[in-house]
């Protein structure tokens, strides 16, 4: 029986090492965790080492600018012009732009890639569904108009900037319909085999991916991005930090990802290594599902209301994840229009017990889930220590990411500790994330946790509609007192991301976003 590629490919990679006490020249081994990754498919992927995939595998029409991330800029369309209506836009796509197989990007494939992601309705596909895209009006909205031109035009009430910034999100990625639709089974749109193969025009294209083990991808050297500096880019699975921060001392990986603030600070100054700080849009928060199967009382909004003043956020972004974390109290993460920067809640656990008193609450425990990672299970041993002070049992539920993240689409959490980043560069992103869902099938974060709240999703879309900059800052104010004040979310803290490289590695890049992660200009 022959080894699985993924495995044959790092016993080779061990042997190498061996020899030449380093990784290979043109190979990049990034050892970080990869238990989340539930599906490769752009239509479907919604958890971070996924996403963190999609800009080396697809392209979109457009996509964000690498240094200023507001900017969107030309990507498979070589230019567009916005309709009269101001409800539409007509893309030309780039002359000569061929997918990883050699077959050339055409308007069926952006009309396919999009009808396809709607119709799955996966997890992300409430991104699109912001245009008022939906299964039954999807097909008479996208139109190829010419050899090289397709028409996109939208029923919701947003203005063409906005409807490109949905289009740089990952769900909005180019698939290959010709490869996609000859690996449909059973009506699938190709999704059983996209979640672990790829179909696009990126830098890389996927040679292997082995659950739990290893995602491998190699150049494409025609990509209409640019051919990437590397041969091949391996992301091993290495589920524990400390065997990722030994790997990489020892020159068995380029680049570790995910290492306690402990570690960090222990390989600060080590020859041989350097840690590089990212900013990051990453926000950490803890959610209470209302219309949890095993306790009812996380619909009560006075426990909502205690855990603001139960969380002990200066000792954890300034002691405990030193340099990896600041307090950030709002849905928006600085950097995004409209951000608040006000932090009213503080630790208090008397005044907390006092809140829980007065609604007749006592001995309450919650299942808390989170990641079996840094920096998740640290902040929940905080939380745990901090909450207990005011008579909270919080059980915790330590797991692999994708157990937890199928675990909270489901609706089955009572508590969750987890990381946002927005999906494109508006304010939207987590507006509609964190406060809309009027129960209609939209799967926002609001939804996976039982709230349904029309009026407050009522402003969030009055909010998305204005075109006045000094207005919509002023509704996207208010929206996040709102949420601060009652609702089933606390958020926490905003993320660095700090990353530990081998002193040879140039040109790694990553930005604000998750799926802003670069490897195409990496070089050893």
């Amino acid at each position: 029986m022959h080894k699985p590629i993924a495995l044959a490919i790092l016993t080779g990679l061990a042997l190498c090492q061996t020899a030449n006490a380093g990784t290979p020249k043109n190979v990049l081994v990034v050892a970080q965790s990869i238990d989340d990754l539930a599906s490769l498919d752009p239509a479907e992927g919604f958890e971070f080492s996924s996403v963190q995939s999609f800009n080396s595998l697809y392209q979109r029409l457009v996509q964000s600018n690498r240094s200023n991330p507001a900017n969107i800029e030309a990507a498979l369309a070589s230019h567009w012009v916005a309709g009269k209506d101001g409800q539409s836009l007509q893309f030309t796509l780039k002359p000569g732009a061929r997918f990883a197989s050699g077959n050339p990007v055409r308007p069926e494939d952006v009309i396919y890639s999009l009808a396809r992601a709607v119709k799955l309705n996966k997890s992300p596909a409430f991104i699109l569904n912001e245009l008022g895209w939906k299964a039954d009006n999807i097909d008479g909205l996208l139109k190829k108009t010419g050899n090289k031109q397709v028409e996109l035009s939208w029923p919701a009430k947003v203005g063409p900037s906005f409807a490109l910034s949905i289009l740089s999100a990952p769900i909005a990625s180019i698939v290959d319909a010709k490869i996609v639709q000859a690996k449909e089974q059973n009506g699938d749109a190709g999704n059983s085999w996209l979640k672990s193969h790829s179909a696009g025009s990126g830098s890389f294209q996927l040679r292997e991916y082995k659950p739990h083990e290893a995602l491998v991808l190699d150049a494409n050297p025609t990509s209409p991005a640019g051919a990437p500096l590397l041969k091949t880019v391996i992301f091993k699975n290495v589920p524990d930090a400390a065997a990722r921060r030994l790997q990489l001392e020892q020159g068995d990986a380029d680049i570790a990802r995910d290492l306690s603030a402990d570690q960090i600070a222990a390989l600060s100054g080590k020859p041989g290594v350097k840690v590089q700080v990212f900013p990051s849009a990453a926000l950490y928060y803890v959610a209470f599902n209302t219309v949890s199967p095993s306790n009812s009382s996380l619909k009560n909004p006075a426990v909502w209301e205690a855990a603001r003043w139960l969380i002990d956020y200066d000792g954890v972004a300034n002691k405990l994840l030193r340099g990896q974390f600041k307090v950030h109290q709002s849905f928006l993460p600085s950097g995004f229009l409209g951000a608040l920067k006000d932090q009213p809640y503080r630790f208090d656990p008397a005044r907390a017990k006092a809140i829980l008193a007065k609604a007749g609450i006592k001995d309450l425990s919650i299942k808390l889930d989170t990641f079996n990672q840094p920096p998740y299970a640290d902040i929940a041993q905080s939380l745990q220590a901090s909450f207990a002070q005011a008579g909270i049992k919080l059980e915790l539920q330590p797991a692999i990411g994708s157990q937890v993240y199928a675990k909270v689409r489901a609706r089955s959490h009572e508590g969750v500790l987890l990381s946002w980043t927005p999906d494109y560069f508006d304010p939207h992103s987590n507006a509609s994330a964190f406060a809309l869902n009027r129960d209609d099938g939209t799967k926002t974060l609001a939804w996976r946790n039982g709230w349904v709240i029309p009026a407050l999703s009522d402003k969030t879309d009055q909010a998305v509609q204005e075109t006045r900059p000094a207005k919509r800052v002023a509704l996207y104010s208010a929206l996040q007192k709102d949420i601060q004040k009652n609702s089933p979310f606390v958020l926490a803290f905003q993320a660095s991301q700090q990353v530990v490289l081998r002193s040879n590695v140039q040109g790694f890049l990553q930005g604000l976003n998750a799926d802003q992660v670069y490897f195409d200009k990496v070089s050893k």
